[in-house]
């Protein structure tokens, strides 16, 4: 699962890069580094719950 969550991720802050999303927050390419930070957050969410709830 984690996994799975980098590499969308990874690949979420490539194509910020290349044409950014649109999104709120994510309007120009330097924001990419914003997604970096909501990628650390998720995948810690990730490997936390995977280590406390198993």
């Amino acid at each position: 699962m984690t996994k799975l969550i980098a590499l969308l991720l990874i690949l979420a802050m490539g194509i910020q890069v290349i044409k950014p999303l649109g999104l709120p927050g994510l309007r120009r390419r330097m924001d990419f580094w914003k997604l970096a930070l909501i990628a650390f957050a998720v995948w810690a969410v990730a490997l936390l719950s995977r280590d406390f709830l198993m």
